[in-house]
């Protein structure tokens, strides 16, 4: 499987922004956006502004960055929101939002997405009670997502619930830190996915 292997602090130099891929090291004064931020490279204080196609490039990016996808997936997600009924924009993202992987970070059981793909790909997350190691998963309203019961002595894993218990959850997702699982109450609403995120111009691009 293809993925990033460089650092992935100059994604979020690169977007202007945090995109909180390296976990709680994002919220700490070490985190490489706060020391730096401006885009990487030899020129990156002296970029000109962007215009046009590229803020709607940009937008893209930065999405994909975020959830951790590749351009091919990202394309497939798109073109399946614009098939389904609704506001093509809100499709796509919620269609980000109910990855699997998604939503083990989003419960607090990882604290980056990148660790929680890894979760999932050694099978340490049931859905439903029964094993689902395929991080692009989509979960339905309803499903309950939890640890394997040889996992929930991870000394890593019970930090990021700590964590998360201070942080809270997003509406649309029930936590029971206790029992290490959660539920997926309904599916995420435009309203639940607070990011910057202006989704109306990753439309424009793939429209053209």
């Amino acid at each position: 499987m293809a993925r990033h292997t460089e650092s992935v602090c100059r994604l979020c130099r690169r977007e202007g922004m945090k995109l909180f891929l390296k976990g709680d090291r994002c919220f700490k004064e070490k985190c490489a956006f706060e020391r730096r931020g401006y885009a990487p490279g030899q020129h990156g204080r002296r970029r000109g502004k962007v215009q046009g196609y590229g803020i709607q490039l940009r937008e893209k990016q930065k999405v994909k960055r975020m959830y951790g996808v590749l351009e091919r997936q990202f394309r497939n997600y798109f073109q399946k929101a614009s098939r389904r009924k609704g506001i093509t924009g809100t499709n796509l993202l919620q269609m980000l939002e109910r990855r699997l992987d998604n939503v083990v970070y989003r419960l607090g059981f990882a604290s980056s997405r990148a660790m929680a793909r890894q979760l999932v790909a050694h099978g340490h997350i049931l859905v439903n009670g029964r094993k689902v190691d395929v991080s692009s998963s989509l979960v339905g309203a309803g499903a309950v997502v939890s640890l394997k019961e040889a996992s929930r002595k991870n000394e890593a894993i019970k930090i990021c619930l700590d964590t998360a218990k201070g942080r809270g959850v997003p509406s649309w997702l029930e936590l029971d830190a206790d029992q290490f699982r959660g539920t997926v109450k309904q599916l995420p609403a435009r309203d639940d996915i607070t990011m910057p995120v202006q989704e109306q111009l990753i439309v424009e691009l793939y429209s053209k």
